[in-house]
């Protein structure tokens, strides 16, 4: 008796050093995609211009990375507030942890080297080395153009200082584990002929971050259908929103959208033709940034109907809306 309590005594001494190793080298040894790249950007007025273009009409970096008017419809950017950071995403919308978009404005990339900046654009690692959780949607931005992040670093480089420091984001346990195991080396590629309209709806749509925000996920991972919607959002009032289902489904998706209807649907706040509507608590809302979609180029949206038109139809009805409790 006493030789079997011995060894799965040493049994369970083993198993329990394999373990600490492993979560050791997980918790210290990731992320491992590589060192920064050496990388000088040249602030040209075309990168700049084109920088500006991919951060607020495109990619949304200034979406998460400035103050959203919650009391207006689609909770459109304060002006001034570009790139201070400041918004939060924690556990009571579901999240495993409390994650705040940091200041990327000059005043707090400027200790950052263009190449530390590129690395966490497009592989989810920050300058000192920590795995940033994908709220940032760098598993979509490893994908694109290399002189796309270029103009992206361009373009921060040039924003106006806001002097403030923001918390650091801090993932719950086991996330704080799992996490490091979520950056991948970048796999950048070139931008397709905007003739090859499939193609390029495609590369449009991924730097767009549209299947990552209509796609079902849990804890940072995708478990829907791609594109078929079901993302669940919790607002501060305690509602629920849904994404919505964007494959060519003619039931339960966009397959009896016309190309124009589509477009006009993202041009409905373009030049202030329309003000987002005051919203109400209990009133639907969503995080749709539509009026920063409103000045995406008209190309750039035919392209990505394109594209969606050419996935397989999926038959998924979602709910959009879920009223707070107390409603």
């Amino acid at each position: 008796m006493k030789k079997a309590l011995k060894l799965l005594f040493y049994l369970l001494l083993f198993v329990g050093i394999i373990v600490g190793v492993g979560l050791s080298y997980i918790y210290f040894g990731l992320p491992d995609v590589g060192n920064a790249p050496e990388i000088k950007v040249s602030i040209t007025p075309d990168r700049v211009k084109r920088g500006s273009y991919l951060a607020n009409h495109v990619m949304l970096c200034m979406d998460c990375h400035s103050t959203r008017d919650w009391t207006l419809f689609s909770g459109p950017m304060v002006s001034g507030t570009e790139g201070r950071g400041g918004e939060i995403f924690d556990q009571g919308m579901g999240l495993p942890g409390r994650y705040v978009s940091p200041n990327i404005t000059p005043f707090h990339l400027k200790d950052w080297t263009d190449g530390e900046i590129f690395r966490a654009i497009t592989t989810g690692v920050s300058k000192d080395g920590h795995a940033l959780f994908p709220i940032m949607p760098y598993k979509a931005y490893r994908e694109a153009d290399s002189m796309d992040i270029v103009a992206v670093i361009a373009y921060l480089r040039t924003l106006k200082p806001i002097a403030v420091n923001q918390d650091k984001s801090k993932s719950d346990f086991p996330m704080n584990f799992i996490v490091n195991l979520m950056p991948e080396k970048a796999a950048l590629r070139p931008i397709p002929d905007t003739n090859d309209i499939l193609k390029y709806g495609k590369y449009m749509a991924v730097i767009s971050g549209c299947q990552i925000c209509h796609t079902k996920e849990e804890q940072g991972k995708a478990v829907g259908q791609p594109f078929a919607g079901g993302n669940e959002y919790k607002m501060p009032d305690g509602s629920k929103v849904y994404s919505v289902n964007i494959t060519p489904d003619k039931e339960t998706g966009i397959g009896n959208w016309s190309k124009e209807e589509f477009v006009a649907r993202f041009k409905v706040y373009k030049n202030d033709n329309k003000s987002p509507e005051k919203v109400g608590k209990g009133d639907f809302q969503t995080i749709m940034p539509w009026t920063m979609y409103a000045d995406k180029e008209t190309k750039d949206l035919e392209a990505i109907y394109a594209y969606l038109q050419s996935l397989p139809p999926v038959n998924n009805k979602v709910i959009k809306y879920s009223p707070p409790p107390d409603k």
